[in-house]
């Protein structure tokens, strides 16, 4: 079977019509509330199977991640990578100068990979002659059943992706002016002069990158007790020291407990009374499960704050009705979106795949150093097997060639049981991400480190560094000490 990626000019080309509705009394092999990551992805998968399905969106297809999230927020830190570029390039022998950000540019560039992207998606969705879109608000009105707009679509399985939305906290009231959420940041025609970043996981620091990147003042506040407090005690470290290095202030163990509006902009009071003025506030405390008002709970469909419960195989308490996505506890990323939707359509098809290792899924941030990580942390990995029966090792990025090229600093480290396999990799560098398609295979595939030290790797590359890194491990290191 030939399939086109939303990429390909074929599908950027294309004008599809999405648009369409079935009769009410149309059954489908499957109703996906939510066009998404998740969704489409069930949709895509499932057409694949010849499958009948009624793809719902209220938004635009592709969701948070192609619209709101992972794409424009991935530009604008290209765009910075640029600007850093330009103001550093005489250390490389370059004579180049900065002059300024130019956010019109910037949006025009950013809003033209998304509509790109768009088209594309588009184009597969409404050139399969198994997928019903249709545009409008679904709720789940019976347990087969979606309305959208008075019609109803009924499903022999209904697949439940409608997302998340920006969260906030008690007593801070979005504004979209002062007070932004990440949603509000996307579309900033201006470069502030100052930001608060209230937040320090993934979308804060991201943010706090650009913006630093950009010539802004930033401050980060974080209730937690440390910088992206799920990954690695050590990558957080790393990055904590990169970005004291780049002048990104930030402070951890702070709760947030009250804002106020100044004359020119907003005042920031943490725990203990210190107090932090800007000119924006960013509210970067993560994401909710959007599943308010859509009938699930009417229905039997069991919930935790907001969260759809589901076992392993993604089955509701309800018969016939999967969750997929960010609605589903755990990791909120596209790609595993994209995985819980291609699975449930081969669930549905009968097919039993294989269930899907969330500790399996790679996570990366995309900031300056970006992080990098598959599989458990060197302390969940002690807390899992016992501290006795794991070693870490950490290799050291200035020991690597291309990384030198790069005048980037970090380091590969791996967390392993002992006569046992690679049970974590964590990386911080710039582009690390690049890295993280090996790893997750060293990881899924229960790889020994000897294993992996047979395999060649390019020089110079940063791809080298987790080579070496399982050299060093497996007792036989190069360019390193053991």
């Amino acid at each position: 079977m030939s399939v086109l990626h939303p990429c390909d000019p074929r599908c950027s080309d294309a004008t599809w019509e999405l648009d369409v509705s079935e009769p009410n009394e149309a059954t489908f092999d499957i109703v996906i509330l939510g066009g998404g990551s998740g969704g489409y992805a069930t949709a895509l998968r499932a057409a694949q199977l010849d499958l009948s399905v009624a793809l719902i969106e209220k938004g635009k297809l592709g969701g948070t991640c192609l619209h709101n999230g992972c794409i424009p927020t991935k530009a604008l830190l290209h765009a910075a990578e640029i600007a850093d570029q330009a103001r550093e390039s005489e250390q490389f022998g370059v004579k180049a100068e900065l002059i300024g950000i130019d956010m019109a540019g910037v949006n025009s560039y950013k809003d033209g990979v998304i509509s790109r992207l768009y088209k594309g998606l588009q184009g597969l969705v409404g050139g399969s002659k198994n997928i019903t879109f249709v545009a409008g608000e679904g709720k789940l009105v019976g347990k087969n059943v979606v309305e959208v707009d008075g019609k109803r679509y009924t499903g022999r399985n209904i697949v439940l992706a409608s997302g998340s939305y920006a969260k906030s906290l008690p007593g801070l009231e979005v504004d979209g002016e002062r007070i932004i959420t990440s949603d509000h940041a996307l579309t900033m025609d201006r470069v502030p002069s100052s930001v608060i970043v209230l937040g320090g996981g993934v979308i804060g620091v991201e943010f706090a990158s650009v913006w630093k990147s950009f010539g802004v003042d930033v401050t980060i506040v974080e209730a937690l007790p440390r910088l992206v407090a799920a990954e690695d005690e050590e990558s957080s470290k790393a990055l904590e020291r990169a970005f004291r290095k780049r002048k990104i202030n930030f402070k951890v163990g702070k709760p947030f407990e009250k804002v106020e509006k100044t004359d020119n902009g907003v005042k920031l009071t943490i725990q203990g009374g210190e107090t932090v003025e800007a000119e924006l506030l960013l509210v970067a405390v993560g994401r909710g499960p959007n599943t308010a008002n859509l009938g699930y709970e009417e229905q039997g469909v069991k919930m935790d704050r907001g969260y759809v419960l589901t076992d392993e195989r993604l089955r509701t308490s309800v018969p016939n009705v999967y969750a997929v996505g960010d609605i589903v506890p755990g990791l909120q990323l596209a790609h595993r979106g994209f995985q819980q939707g291609i699975f449930v359509a081969e669930e549905i098809a009968g097919q039993t795949p294989a269930v899907i290792d969330e500790a399996g899924i790679p996570r990366v941030t995309y900031c300056d150093p970006e992080l990098a990580s598959v599989g458990l942390t060197e302390a969940k990995a002690k807390e899992q097997y016992g501290a006795d029966k794991v070693t870490a090792l950490n290799f050291n990025l200035g020991g690597n060639g291309k990384s030198q090229i790069l005048k980037t600093t970090g380091f590969v480290k791996l967390v392993r049981v002992n006569d046992g396999p690679v049970v974590g990799v964590h990386m911080v560098g710039a582009r690390v991400g690049e890295l993280i398609g090996e790893a997750q295979l060293i990881y899924n595939w229960e790889a020994y480190p000897a294993e992996v030290a047979q395999l060649v790797h390019a020089h110079p590359t940063q791809n080298e560094a987790l080579g070496e890194a399982h050299l060093a491990l497996a007792g036989k290191p190069l360019h390193s000490h053991a």
